[in-house]
């Protein structure tokens, strides 16, 4: 059911599954093999914000295992806040904003100046997430490939509370209009919510579609990383294709798995874009992917860049420009509910009872927030200069890690969605 052109774009299914099967998926995943990438540095002890969660998931599949430092390499752990060895080498002990008054006085001026505002910059109102405090003791580095994102067992009403949450209260949506299918209602097949969407401009439909993408998305990973087998002598993860159907399938799902399917699409748009747009700050000769080994920090910078280029060139990019393109004060208010809305769904993340899902829930809105932070720098990124620090538009090494690997996640998903096609196509 999931074939042709995709609503607000000019782009098709069939062209996104062949530049992303084919062509990008491959290249990303050796990316995120590398030290650089695979060690995401996160405090999953916060306390959920917004109701009294204690439910921690007791299962043994929930469990997150945290790095002993000694494993993390020694720039990734000297330098979570560095763009370059240049920048580690001359601010070795400085730390973001609010612990600046450590700063080193051995730093000449400019480079106090450099480190005050990039530090001020990652506190600054462009950011789209409640991003840890990476300095907090509860803050830990996990490494990802050792704690991938599967199926745990997390489910049921605390897992529903979450993204009814998302849903409810931070996707625009008025209390009247419900949500298709949403637990208990009685449902019209979704026709009033469907009408809302229409009459909503586009930045709105787009929000509640990139949330949409991002829940389908996560749904895939579990189905395809399906606990099959788990027995005293083994564990046997694999694609579930029941549970595949029971989330996505047409007639199951009402006619909402397959709009769902191509919500999962309309993310994988957002964040190739932002991707395409943010080639000039990683081109710098002075920025580096710095973990302390000189040779495979270059062949990776050079891999990172490739792939960029590969994103640059897809040929039916989403057109940002329709976004907040109305009146100045108008967009500049709906920008700003934009950021607020997407920060409050960072923050839930918080609550997630299960550290694994919490792991990966807040790796990817932390991701899709840096993208919509991207997309809407355009104009900072275009500025930066070709050497030296860039001032206006800055990435902090959690944001490139989260940026890379949440897309890394959308990814995964077209190819995986290739997979169940053919599982479906030879059970038939």
């Amino acid at each position: 059911q999931v074939t042709g052109y995709l609503d607000d774009c000019t782009c098709d299914v069939e062209t996104i599954d062949a530049f992303n099967n084919y062509k990008l998926f491959p290249r990303l995943n050796e990316l995120l093999e590398s030290d650089y990438f695979r060690y995401y540095k996160v405090n999953l002890q916060k306390p959920c914000p917004f109701w009294e969660d204690n439910s921690h998931c007791g299962m043994r599949d929930c469990a997150v295992q945290p790095c002993p430092s000694e494993e993390v390499p020694d720039g990734i752990r000297a330098g979570s806040y560095k763009y370059s060895e240049e920048a580690n080498n001359l601010a070795e002990e400085c730390e973001e904003a609010k612990r600046l008054g450590a700063v080193d006085d051995s730093l000449s001026k400019e480079t106090r100046q450099a480190v005050l505002q990039w530090a001020q910059h990652d506190d600054s109102s462009d950011s789209f997430c409640e991003a840890d405090d990476i300095h907090s003791p509860d803050a830990e580095y996990v490494d990802l490939l050792l704690n991938p994102e599967r199926y745990t067992g997390y489910k049921g009403p605390d897992a529903w509370k979450i993204w009814n949450s998302i849903y409810e209260e931070n996707c625009f949506k008025p209390q009247n209009v419900k949500r298709p299918l949403a637990s208990g209602r009685g449902d019209d097949g979704g026709h009033t919510f469907y009408k809302w969407l229409k009459g909503v401009c586009v930045e709105k439909r787009a929000f509640y579609r990139l949330i949409s993408g991002l829940h389908a998305s996560i749904n895939i990973h579990l189905s395809a990383r399906y606990l099959l087998q788990d027995s005293w002598s083994e564990k046997k993860w694999g694609p579930n294709v029941t549970e595949f159907q029971q989330r996505f399938d047409e007639v199951l799902t009402r006619g909402e798995g397959p709009r769902r399917l191509k919500n999962l699409y309309f993310l994988y748009l957002i964040e190739l874009r932002a991707l395409s747009k943010v080639l000039p700050f990683f081109e710098r000769p002075g920025f580096q992917l710095y973990t302390g080994n000189k040779s495979q920090d270059a062949e990776m910078k050079h891999l990172l860049l490739e792939i960029l280029h590969l994103a640059k060139s897809f040929p039916l990019h989403f057109d940002e420009n329709s976004f907040f393109a109305g009146n100045k004060k108008e967009a500049a208010k709906l920008k700003e509910e934009f950021r607020l809305h997407f920060k409050n769904i960072s923050k839930i993340m918080d609550c997630v009872g299960c550290f694994k899902c919490r792991l990966w829930g807040k790796l990817q809105t932390q991701g899709l927030g840096t993208a919509l932070k991207i997309l809407f720098s355009e104009n900072l990124i275009e500025k930066i200069p070709e050497s030296g620090p860039s001032y206006g538009f800055q990435l902090t090494r959690q944001e490139i890690v989260a940026l890379f690997n949440a897309f890394g996640r959308v990814s995964t998903s077209v190819k995986e969605l290739e997979n169940f096609r053919n599982l479906l196509q030879n059970m038939r």
